[in-house]
């Protein structure tokens, strides 16, 4: 049986963060997954906290105090959340896709559209979206491609005209190597290529764009070097471009998850993917080792710390099983916000708040799980992102937020319990 310092499970924002800040320190880090986490999925911005009720949040920093005890903010709080994001964007800044960098901060949000139109309010952003912002009355022409078949550009530029900003739509014909069916990353692959870029940038100069109007795209502009395709149309079309995110594959979300594993490599962790935790070896209040299924066959794998990251419902991290009985898979840990026996578990309004919406793992102030009691069940085991009770993500637009605050909390608690090895000085603990 092997053994690490520290096995994270999962590997979406959270999971990786606490893992590459855990190996940055000099932990032994493992970090085990059935499959590469919600990266994929989301748009690569961090969503603070867009909203709280139906009110739009304009300072999301501010706004957190006014959230209750049992929010993963309030777990983290301001300070840990400002700490969590100036290392996420140092390490984007100088990472494996640098210069490729994100801009903004927890103090105010941005807003940027979304693939219909939809103002959509976010504090940290890649560089390559932050001229699509809202606030600003600058005209845009959206650009799209008639291969790309989730993204419409009349649709987007009439419902930003409809949001105040005038704006048109233009679609290309281009098809990345003449291909029947070609989605996100396939175009994303094109961007890099200079004469692609060449052919996008001549199709447009002729369409008389006019001199205050700035360009939107897909969010396709690169996958191998961004910042390379993103400037280099800025400086080919003599204005501000911007990307907006499209629906899954997400681009902006594969990279975010190129660097962050490329940094946990980098720094001594490892990653293993096809790995499903299937249960704990306890002794007392402690996690000594972990079950894995890997294939048709099970592993055992020991560690002083382990950081539950595997997500919610959505991902499989949470399970709701036929008798409505919820559970944590991978280590069966109850799950705390779950209506009873014979209570709805639903509501017909899919805008409504839903009994279940902040079902998850219960912690304490140093994201340990608790029983209903409030009593702490493992000593050794700390829960991030959104596996966690007592949010709502998808309403308050603050998932991304929230994984990004916890994970890097989850780490910043084990090293100074001392969950790394003795000899570390402090500068390295704190990743100078």
């Amino acid at each position: 049986m092997s053994h690490h310092d520290a096995i994270v499970v999962g590997c979406g924002l959270a999971g990786l963060t606490a893992g590459v800040r855990l190996a940055e320190a000099g932990a032994r880090v493992l970090v085990l997954a059935k499959g590469v986490g919600a990266t994929h999925l989301a748009p690569g911005t961090i969503d603070v906290l867009g909203y709280r009720g139906e009110e739009r949040v304009d300072k999301p920093l501010a706004a957190l105090g006014g959230l209750d005890a049992e929010h993963p903010y309030a777990r983290v709080g301001a300070d840990g959340l400002v700490a969590a994001i100036e290392w996420f964007t140092a390490r984007m800044a100088g990472g494996s896709l640098a210069p490729y960098a994100y801009t903004g901060s927890a103090e105010e949000n941005l807003l940027l559209p979304t693939a219909v139109g939809v103002a959509r309010p976010s504090a940290v952003v890649p560089e390559t979206m932050a001229a699509g912002d809202l606030r600003s009355s600058d005209p845009v022409v959206v650009v799209g491609f008639r291969g790309l078949k989730d993204f419409h550009p009349m649709l987007l530029a009439d419902m930003v005209t409809r949001a105040g900003v005038r704006a048109r739509g233009v679609e290309l014909e281009l098809v990345p190597e003449a291909r029947a069916d070609v989605n996100a990353l396939g175009y994303a692959r094109a961007f890099d290529a200079p004469a692609f870029r060449g052919q996008v940038v001549g199709q447009l100069v002729g369409r008389r764009l006019a001199g205050d109007e700035r360009i939107a795209f897909p969010a396709v502009l690169g996958i191998a070097d961004p910042h390379g395709a993103w400037s280099a149309l800025e400086h080919a079309l003599g204005r501000r471009v911007f990307e907006v995110p499209t629906l899954p594959p997400s681009v902006p979300g594969m990279r975010v998850f190129a660097v962050l594993r490329e940094a946990l490599r980098r720094a001594g962790g490892s990653l293993r993917l096809n790995n499903v935790v299937v249960g704990a070896e306890r002794e007392g209040d402690r996690v000594r080792a972990l079950r894995v299924r890997v294939g048709l066959r099970e592993e055992r794998h020991g560690a002083d710390w382990v950081v539950l990251a595997s997500g919610g419902f959505a991902s499989g991290g949470l399970e709701l099983d036929s008798s409505w009985a919820a559970r944590d898979v991978a280590l069966g840990l109850d799950v705390a916000g779950v209506p009873a026996a014979g209570e709805p578990r639903f509501t017909p309004g899919y805008f409504d708040a839903q009994p279940m919406s902040r079902a998850g793992i219960a912690v304490d102030d140093e994201l340990r799980p608790v029983d209903a009691a409030g009593a702490r069940v493992l000593d050794n085991v700390l829960v991030a992102g959104a596996t966690l009770a007592g949010a709502t993500p998808w309403k308050e637009k603050s998932g991304d937020g929230i994984a990004l605050a916890t994970g890097h909390r989850a780490a910043e608690l084990i090293l100074s319990a001392g969950g790394a090895p003795a000899g570390l000085t402090t500068a390295s603990r704190e990743g100078r």
